[in-house]
């Protein structure tokens, strides 16, 4: 039932209790046209209770504000419900079960104390559901409108990444180890590729566990080789620029290099750091089989394909990237045998992720079903990646797209408004 029925409704009634009373009740009015929509006086009357249910008594603009304050939120609301059921948004009943959950859990109380609560100041449960339903509504059309007004350039996230990686980095201290392998001014190419070969060497070397400070007394040609190539505590501004313009957001442990400068090649360690936020995650390298079910092949069947896989793997008489690349539909994998990469597991869908989240290293799992169809994983390996550099460009990138959609807002809300044809039919002062 839209609101101009609910209007002619209400007046309909109120006149054919005419003739039964003396003294009739208005049951409900239209105060503003809104487009082909209405604001009626019970609307702005739910509002109010809404409001000062929420609010200190003494944090209350005065009653006649307060309800040209809501008049024209309502205005707003009502534009942007006309443009939601345009473009066919709809929230159902089992989502606004859960947000209405959500409120009584962020007040701390249950859904029927929160229905209490509401009851006892006034509050139908049926208008108060319909009023959530109502910013649910909202919040989702603008977010698809405002979104979409939205453009933000690389070069945006990457300056502000910078700039707020700059003043993170200016208490940073780091311990930094380094080794120099020395290389002539008139070798030749051959010399040269010797020493970065050694070098890498070294790399790997430290990679596996190797001492730092024996390999530095060994093989260090640096300032600091006799002490293991150890420089201490530093800030950034404090040390080499070409050290410096190699830590960026690198943490605990890291090992830099080989790199190449005017004297040779340099390896650094940072031995440790204080006043870093680092971010750690964990990378899981994975590969699967993916098989989709279809007019010829059920769920039955493809789970069943999957098992004898399993069987002949492990008999010996398949390997597993064979028969990726045999049989496996997901097409960007199965040229790889399956092989996913190092990926973190938060990219995957519910059932996938948590299957490779669980699953031991080495093992094969059972068949299971996701929205792409039925799969067999195996974990590879597992490993801690340092994430800090992307997570400060999804920090940067949240922070413009929280500034640009609050702009964007604003100026589509004022459009919406500038657009609009809104009449106001009734008297505030009536509704008190």
């Amino acid at each position: 039932m839209n609101k101009w029925t609910k209007a002619v409704l209400a007046m309909a009634i109120s006149a054919s209790s005419l003739s039964v009373s003396a003294e009739p009740t208005e049951l409900d009015r239209v105060v503003t046209v809104v487009n082909e929509g209405v604001v009626l006086s019970s609307d702005i009357n739910n509002l109010k209770k809404t409001v000062a249910l929420n609010a200190k008594a003494d944090t209350l603009p005065p009653p006649d504000v307060l309800e040209k304050q809501i008049l024209d939120q309502l205005i707003i609301e009502e534009l942007q419900l006309q443009e939601a059921q345009r473009m066919g948004i709809r929230i159902d009943d089992s989502r606004l079960e859960q947000a209405i959950a959500n409120v009584a859990k962020d007040k701390n109380i249950t859904v029927a104390a929160l229905r209490n609560q509401l009851k006892q100041n006034g509050i139908t449960w049926a208008d108060y559901r319909e009023q959530i339903r109502r910013e649910m509504t909202i919040g989702e059309v603008r977010n698809i409108q405002v979104r979409r007004r939205i453009n933000i350039l690389p070069q945006e996230v990457e300056s502000l990444a910078a700039e707020m990686n700059a003043q993170n980095m200016e208490n940073v201290e780091y311990h930094l180890r380094h080794i120099q392998l020395r290389v002539d001014e008139d070798a030749d190419k051959s010399e040269r590729d010797a020493v970065l070969a050694k070098a890498n060497k070294l790399v790997a070397e430290l990679k596996k566990g190797k001492n730092f400070a024996s390999l530095a007394l060994a093989n260090s040609k640096g300032p600091k080789a006799l002490d293991g190539g150890d420089w201490g505590w530093m800030r950034q501004e404090e040390m080499p620029t070409i050290f410096a313009d190699q830590i960026g957001n690198k943490g605990k442990g890291a090992i830099i290099g080989p790199f190449r400068s005017g004297v040779g090649y340099h390896i650094l360690k940072i031995d440790d750091v204080k006043g870093l936020e680092s971010v750690a995650v964990t990378e899981v390298k994975a590969r699967h089989i993916l098989i989709k079910p279809s007019i010829i092949v059920s769920d039955e069947g493809a789970k069943r394909q999957l098992n004898q896989m399993i069987e002949q793997i492990k008999n010996g008489d398949k390997t597993f990237e064979e028969l990726a690349k045999q049989y496996s539909a997901d097409p960007g994998s199965a040229v790889k045998g399956g092989d996913l990469g190092w990926q973190t597991t938060d990219i995957y869908v519910p059932e996938f992720k948590d299957k490779v989240d669980t699953l031991p290293e080495g093992q094969i799992s059972e068949p299971f079903k996701t929205v792409h169809g039925w799969h067999i994983v195996e974990v590879e390996d597992r490993r801690q990646a340092d994430r800090t550099d992307a997570a400060m460009q999804n920090r940067a990138y949240r922070i413009l797209l929280n500034r640009k959609f609050n702009e964007e807002a604003q100026a589509w809300l004022q459009e919406l408004r500038a657009g609009a044809y809104v009449e106001q039919v009734g008297n505030l002062d009536d509704n008190s």
